[in-house]
């Protein structure tokens, strides 16, 4: 069992009320559950996933430690969040659009 963190973005009070009923809301729209055995990680993540089909402009993202991978992190996500993970040498990072201003 390990730390689950679930950060939600435009998600219907649906989601953020089943969320809240097996994870403690830390700030509106992020959620940690500190003893979530795998099994109900992905019970969760199936329901997120099933009932995702009927939000709008949402996105979700859930992420836990993983010893067996590099970087130590795994990453669920549903919609688009509003930075793009990258894969680098195994390590995740979070990678941002370079905005250019005009001078």
């Amino acid at each position: 069992m390990s730390m689950t963190v679930v950060v939600t973005r435009n998600v219907s009070a649906r989601v953020r009320g089943f969320l809240a009923s097996v994870m403690l809301e830390l700030a509106p729209g992020v959620y940690a559950g500190l003893r979530i055995s795998p099994a109900v990680r992905s019970r969760v993540w199936q329901v997120l996933e099933q009932w995702f089909t009927h939000e709008s402009q949402a996105s979700i993202i859930m992420l836990w430690p993983d010893k067996e991978i590099p970087g130590g992190l795994e990453v669920n996500t549903l919609g688009t969040p509003p930075v793009k993970l990258a894969d680098v040498n195994g390590i995740l990072l979070s990678q941002r659009p370079i905005r250019h201003t005009e001078e």
